[in-house]
C-alpha cells in the first residue's frame, strides 16, 4: 500500500459525518451546476437531457453530493460515476448519498487514470486530486481523453504562495517520521507545538485545516505527495492535455490592476502573464479553481435571454447607489475587498430594480419576462462575468 492510499484509508478527507446530511448541504466551487452551465455551456445547455458526469478522486463526497442533490432538487436527469482509490472514503460518500436518498450514482474503487475507459462524460469534477499524483500530467491527459467533444471539467489544484510554510514542514516530517499513519500524526502534532511562532506556516493566516480535524492536519502537513502549481504552470499543463481554461469563479484574483494601480504597467502583457503577475502580487492564493474544456470558443459568450442570471445576495438599488457615487461595485472574497468598474448605463438600470428582493431572486421569479431585465445585464454582465461573480444558467428554468 502506498503512503497516499494508507493516508486516506486511515484519515478519509475531508472529515465528514453522513448524519450531518439531514441538516446541511455543502456547496462550493467547482462543480455547482449553475457554475458548470455558465463556464462550460454558456448558460444554454438543455438540462432536460441526461447529464453524464464523473467525480474523479471523489474522497468523502462533497462534489458528488452537491452535484447530485442540486440536480435532483431541480428535477434534472443525470448519471454520475464516482471514482476513488480509498475504500474508507468511498464508504462515507456512499453513506452520505444514501442519507439523502440520492440515486443515479455508480461507485467505483479505481484510479482516475482509468477514466478514458469509462467515458465519454459531459462533465468531470477533479477537486484536490491531480496535485497528489506521481505524474500530474498523466492525470490531466486521462481526464481530457474521457471528455465528450463538447464536455468540460472543473478543477482545483494547490497553489504555492498561499500555502507558504506547508512544504518545508511536509519535507521535514517526511524525513524524520516513520511508522503507521496514526503514529506519524501523533508525533507530528507534538513536534508542531514546538515549532517557533516565527515559522512561515504559523504566520500564514490563510491556513486552518490543521486545526479542523486529524484528517485536515494530515492532509495539510503530512502528505507524502503534494505538488503545487503556479497559474501559468497550470495553464501550460492544460495546453499539453489539449484543454483550455474557460473561466474561474475566482477570476478576480488574477487581475493585477487593483494592486498595480496603473494600466500602463500592463501594456504588452498577454492574459497569462497578467495572471502570473497577479498571483505573485497577492501572495495569498491557496488554490486554483477553474473550468476547462477542449475548446473555449463561444461557450460563455452564448449566455443571453435564454439563461437566468445569478448574482447572490445583492439588491439593485443598493448596488446602484454605490456604483453611482464611486463608479464601481464593491466585492469581498476570502477576506479581501476589491472593486469592479461599472458603466453609467448599468448604474441607471440597476437603480430601477425592485429593492425588496435580491437580483438573483428577481431573475428566478421573472422567468417568462427575463428580457425586461436585459438592459441591466447588458451593462454589468461583462464586468462581473469577467471576474467570476455573475453566472448564467438555464438549470432553474424548467
Amino acid at each position: 500500500m502506498s503512503r497516499v492510499t494508507e493516508q486516506y484509508e486511515a484519515f478519509p478527507y475531508p472529515e465528514r459525518d453522513p448524519a450531518d446530511e439531514a441538516t446541511r448541504l455543502i456547496t462550493g466551487s467547482p462543480s455547482h451546476p449553475l457554475e458548470i452551465d455558465h463556464f462550460l455551456f454558456g448558460g444554454t445547455r438543455d438540462w432536460s437531457q441526461p447529464f453524464r458526469a464523473l467525480v474523479a478522486g471523489g474522497g468523502t463526497g462533497d462534489a458528488l453530493i452537491q452535484l447530485a442533490q442540486v440536480l435532483t432538487s431541480a428535477g434534472k436527469p443525470y448519471e454520475i460515476t464516482y471514482l476513488d482509490l480509498s475504500t474508507a472514503s468511498r464508504r462515507i460518500a456512499e453513506a452520505r448519498a444514501a442519507a439523502r436518498g440520492l440515486t443515479g450514482i455508480t461507485f467505483l474503487t479505481r484510479s482516475l487514470l482509468d477514466a478514458p475507459k469509462l467515458g465519454p462524460f459531459d462533465y468531470i469534477d477533479c477537486c484536490g486530486v491531480l496535485h497528489h499524483l506521481p505524474d500530474p500530467q498523466a492525470g490531466f491527459d486521462a481526464l481530457a481523453a474521457a471528455l465528450a467533444p463538447e464536455g468540460g471539467m472543473g478543477l482545483m489544484v494547490y497553489a504555492p504562495f498561499g500555502r507558504s510554510g506547508v512544504y518545508p514542514l511536509q519535507e521535514a516530517f517526511g524525513t524524520v517520521l516513520t511508522g503507521t499513519a496514526r503514529d506519524r500524526l501523533r508525533r507530528a502534532k507534538a513536534i508542531f507545538e514546538r515549532i517557533p511562532e516565527g515559522h512561515p506556516f504559523k504566520r500564514n493566516a490563510q491556513l486552518s485545516d490543521h486545526r479542523a480535524s486529524d484528517a485536515g492536519f494530515y492532509d495539510l502537513l503530512l502528505h507524502s505527495q503534494d505538488r503545487p502549481f503556479r497559474i501559468g504552470e497550470l495553464l501550460d499543463t492544460l495546453d499539453r492535455a489539449g484543454l483550455v481554461m474557460t473561466g474561474s469563479p475566482q477570476a478576480h484574483l488574477y487581475d493585477p490592476l487593483p494592486i498595480l494601480g496603473d494600466k500602463g504597467l500592463l501594456v504588452g502583457m498577454d492574459d497569462r502573464a497578467r495572471m502570473d503577475v497577479a498571483e505573485a502580487l497577492r501572495g495569498t492564493i491557496r488554490t486554483h479553481v477553474l473550468y476547462a474544456a477542449r475548446s473555449a470558443e463561444g461557450r460563455v459568450a452564448q449566455a443571453g435571454p435564454q439563461a437566468v442570471p445569478h448574482l447572490k445576495g445583492v439588491t439593485g438599488p443598493k448596488l446602484a447607489q454605490h456604483a453611482a457615487k464611486h463608479g464601481v461595485i464593491p466585492v469581498s472574497h476570502e477576506g479581501e475587498r476589491f472593486e469592479i468598474p461599472v458603466p453609467a448605463l448599468a448604474v441607471r438600470a440597476l437603480a430601477q430594480v425592485d429593492g425588496r428582493r435580491t437580483l438573483d431572486e428577481i431573475a428566478r421569479a421573472a422567468r417568462t419576462d427575463w428580457l425586461a431585465f436585459a438592459p441591466i445585464w447588458a451593462g454589468v454582465s461583462k464586468a462581473l462575468t469577467g471576474h467570476g461573480i455573475l453566472t448564467y444558467s438555464r438549470l432553474l428554468r424548467g
